[in-house]
């Protein structure tokens, strides 16, 4: 499961209005509490962009091969606390259940703890897994190119608006 930037703002209003219009919180400023979610999920990418830099200097650095990258990438990420691609989706619930209880736009939380989780968790999942899918999609199709290099992330890119119109998520 990965999280893409353009993900954000869908997930960030699905998760508030969700949440809302099923009575598990009361929201001041809708605007706001979107916001706080996407600065939630905008860190996070941060974070993992910084992790995934860090690993490709070190591979570079000890001279290792790529398979490496995991094994290197994940030790970063314990060192720090941080959780990986693995645990993504339990990393984001904690972190916006506290941003529930500490946000000055949530005026408050009706929902038990446990109950609230598993339903931030199913959002997640379900924005998180059509994501993969179209993400294994895409790398099926442009597979020839090195991942990595300016025209991979360029084609990536095409090729995934092309397959987000195919499916209609566009």
């Amino acid at each position: 499961m990965k999280l893409y930037p353009a993900q954000i703002p869908t997930i960030s209003h699905d998760v508030i209005r969700r949440l809302t219009e099923g009575e598990d919180i009361e929201v001041e400023r809708v605007d706001e509490a979107q916001l706080d979610i996407e600065a939630i999920l905008k860190e996070y990418l941060r974070l993992d962009r910084e992790l995934t830099d860090r690993a490709k200097e070190m591979l570079e650095k000890r001279k290792l091969s790529y398979d490496q990258f995991g094994r290197i990438k994940r030790g970063m990420a314990e060192e720090k606390g941080l959780s990986t691609e693995e645990e993504v989706i339990g990393y984001l619930t904690n972190q916006m259940l506290e941003s529930f209880m500490n946000s000055s736009h949530i005026a408050e939380v009706f929902t038990e703890e446990g109950a609230l989780r598993r339903k931030v968790q199913k959002l997640l999942k379900k924005h998180l897994l059509i994501e993969g899918e179209l993400d294994q999609e895409v790398r099926q199709r442009i597979r020839n190119l090195e991942e990595g290099t300016s025209s991979w992330e360029i084609e990536y890119q095409k090729t995934m608006e092309q397959i987000k119109r195919k499916h209609k998520l566009l």
